[in-house]
């Protein structure tokens, strides 16, 4: 059987690694030139139900934990003055590991044969030519032929039009993101102000998200509820007048919580938060399924990355379950991906609108500390 994967995150990388330690071949095609080409995001919490159970059916336990972010844990609120609301400090009994998404990305991509992952391979267009089988064409003029596809390949995913006519639509909001590094000697009231692990700094329409990273990185979100016109009308090209129109929308605020935003190390760059409808799901169409974002796009609230891992090994483990036929693994598959994905995703909306909802950041306290007392 050939299997072809598009997209080399964190859901594609995991299939092909449950495929590997199984016996199973696939190949990983991926746009970027190479592992390192680009950044690979920030930090995440991975969730014991879903992303650590991926990684133990990827046999990657040992390597996950080697990456944790020891103290990471630590989560405290602050309103707009820099007053704490609430502070819960890692002692060390959490559940839900921090970990860089690039070495979550490297131990996968270390753990797989070094011919799987086909890099520099952007993929420009796809046919069906019967019996569930497609061809799929690259921008270097190749193509291949694969009895299985599985779009890996995130929020604008080229594969999702083979089974859904879905698009992603912006959610109202945008996320911010900048960084200060050194933090501790650079900017060291900021620093004081994160903690040793997760900020909120939240507001009725607005608010500020923040990791502390290994080497004194704190990398921030200025998330805003603003709308598309408003975010176009920046030109986050010019990193200095952006950076000031994005600060103006803080005005008030504590100076060492705008200035995460103000004496940012790196240009700002808007992310417009987009999703699919929470209950999107597909006709079976043969030899084609989805996993991770490219299946359920929604609002970042922790989740995508755990869902999109955990679909990777869910997606692997019905394959070997079902030797030779792979439409039977691909309806075993989905009848679970999704209602799992729809309950998520009402989740993470749910999860938005209490950091930039009317009851902000109360909301957001009640949430986590009722996930804590459990």
């Amino acid at each position: 059987m050939n299997i072809s994967i598009i997209g080399a995150g964190l859901g594609g990388l995991v299939l092909a690694r449950v495929l590997h330690v199984n016996g199973i071949a696939a190949t990983v095609y991926e746009s970027d030139p190479a592992a390192q080409s680009r950044t690979q995001g920030g930090q995440l919490d991975i969730h014991e139900h879903d992303g650590q159970v991926a990684l133990a059916a990827a046999g990657l336990t040992d390597e996950f934990r080697a990456i944790i972010n020891v103290g990471a844990e630590a989560t405290r609120v602050l309103d707009p003055t820099g007053a704490v609301l609430y502070d819960e400090p890692d002692d060390g009994t959490g559940v839900r590991p921090e970990v860089l998404r690039g070495d979550l990305r490297r131990i996968l991509i270390e753990s797989l044969p070094s011919q799987t992952i086909r890099w520099n391979k952007k993929l420009t267009g796809t046919a069906a030519i019967g019996d569930g089988t497609h061809r799929l064409d690259f921008a270097d003029g190749s193509s291949s032929v694969s009895d299985l596809v599985v779009g890996a390949d995130g929020a604008w995913s080229k594969i999702r039009p083979l089974v859904s006519a879905a698009t992603p639509e912006y959610a109202g909001v945008t996320f911010v993101e900048t960084y200060l590094h050194d933090a501790d000697v650079r900017h060291p009231a900021a620093a004081a102000a994160v903690g040793g692990g997760a900020m909120f700094a939240l507001a009725p329409g607005q608010g500020l998200a923040v990791h502390r990273e290994a080497d004194g990185i704190l990398h921030s979100y200025a998330e805003l509820k603003r709308s598309a016109e408003w975010v176009e009308g920046i030109d986050f090209s010019d990193a200095k007048a952006s950076a000031s129109r994005v600060v103006a929308e803080f005005d008030g605020w504590a100076e060492e919580l705008t200035s995460l935003i103000s004496d940012s190390d790196s240009a700002p760059v808007a992310r417009m938060i987009h999703s699919l409808p929470n209950d999107h799901r597909w006709d079976r169409v043969p030899g084609v399924t989805l996993v991770g974002d490219a299946a359920h796009l929604m609002p970042p609230s922790g989740d995508g990355a755990n869902l999109a891992m955990f679909d990777g090994a869910e997606l692997g483990q019905a394959i070997v379950a079902h030797p030779g036929d792979i439409e039977a693994a691909l309806v075993a598959y989905e009848n679970e991906l999704f209602p799992r994905s729809a309950s998520t995703a009402v989740e993470a909306h749910e999860t938005l609108d209490l950091c930039v909802g009317k009851d902000a950041p109360h909301g957001l306290i009640a949430l986590i500390s009722g996930a804590k007392s459990r």
